[in-house]
């Protein structure tokens, strides 16, 4: 995953290491010093052992291991402009590229290191902002147990996200973990929407509460709730029509179905690959209804990452899995430490 990303990012780098390279005033004093003691004890040892350029080369790598550097502001700008072009074009959400050049600010401007060491700092540093960026974890599977009375979870996004697939991988998570679940087909508009969450429940041996397509969405739920009450099963699952976040009408009828189901978990699934847009439909999703947590799918495919990088800062809420395939089993829990080896900061 995120292989453009982490590709870029080392490229900056090693752009970044070349601008300490270039020597100062007061080096030259430095360096000029230095090769006039070079000189004197390669004269008085034997300069057939050491040729020319082989003691160069040495030397330099002494001398930059002795050098010490300072990071200006100006010097922060420079590389910051790259890093900030770099990040936006990897689908990082303008405020979170914002954050991350605040906090750099804060931990490198005008400390003094060694030459050698650039790269190891800022590095570090970067890693530090992002790890940030991550809002506490949530274990689903922990909080349905804790209830121990029927679980309701409610699932959005817009068509196309992999809302219904996301939906099948986690309720078998909830077989493996000894969790009994049934869906609902609260998605009565799209067509053969129905059809398809049936589908996945055959396959895995769970029951869909549904009704005719378009009817009313929010009595499917209810009736699934109801029946899982009945029957001590102890999670229903709702699927729910793909909602454009810039439909007003169909934003209110998201909030009727939250009425009336008073989900005790929603979630948010989202395509990793669609970057800003992804980061814009949370938001709106999170200021209209409020959202719990998220899911990227086809984060297996995503080689930018900023979409996993940004979404838990901008709603605030974290991102509980990420779907990397066909198969039921392709449902990966959410991992910074694995995000951040991905992107070659570890």
């Amino acid at each position: 995953m995120f292989k453009k990303f982490r590709e870029k990012l080392k490229s900056w780098f090693k752009k970044t290491e070349e601008k300490t390279d270039e020597i100062t005033e007061v080096e030259k004093e430095q360096i000029e010093k230095y090769e006039k003691i070079e000189k004197n004890i390669i004269k008085k040892s034997e300069p057939s052992l050491k040729p020319k350029e082989e003691t160069k080369k040495g030397f330099f790598k002494k001398l930059k291991e002795k050098l010490k550097f300072r990071i200006t502001e100006n010097y922060f700008e420079e590389i910051f402009s790259e890093l900030e072009m770099l990040l936006l074009e990897n689908n990082v959400a303008l405020e979170v590229v914002e954050k991350i050049k605040s906090d750099l600010k804060k931990e490198l401007i005008g400390i003094e290191i060694n030459k050698n060491e650039v790269e190891k700092t800022i590095k570090q540093a970067l890693r530090i902002s992002i790890e940030s960026l991550f809002p506490e974890k949530i274990d689903l599977i922990e909080k349905i147990k804790e209830k121990k009375e029927t679980y309701v979870i409610l699932f959005f996004g817009i068509n196309g996200s992999g809302k219904t697939t996301t939906i099948a991988k986690i309720a078998n998570l909830l077989n493996k973990n000894n969790l009994s679940c049934i869906l609902a087909a609260s998605d009565t508009f799209r067509a053969a929407s129905i059809e398809q969450l049936e589908k996945h429940g055959e396959k895995l041996k769970i029951k869909t509460v549904k009704a005719e397509y378009n009817s009313d969405p929010s009595s499917v739920a209810f009736d699934a709730i109801r029946h899982a009450k009945s029957k001590k099963i102890n999670v229903v699952l709702i699927d729910t029509a793909g909602r454009m976040y810039t439909k007003k009408d169909l934003m209110m009828e998201m909030e009727k179905i939250c009425r009336v189901s008073n989900p005790d978990f929603k979630i948010f699934v989202a395509e990793s690959i669609t970057g800003n847009d992804a980061i814009e439909q949370a938001k709106n999703f999170n200021e209209t209804i409020g959202i719990d947590a998220s899911v990227l799918s086809k984060a297996d495919v995503d080689e930018r990452g900023g979409t996993a990088i940004s979404i838990g800062h901008v709603t605030g809420k974290p991102i509980l899995f990420l779907g990397t395939g066909q198969n039921y089993e392709d449902l990966e829990k959410f991992d910074e430490k694995k995000l951040i080896e991905s992107l070659g900061l570890d």
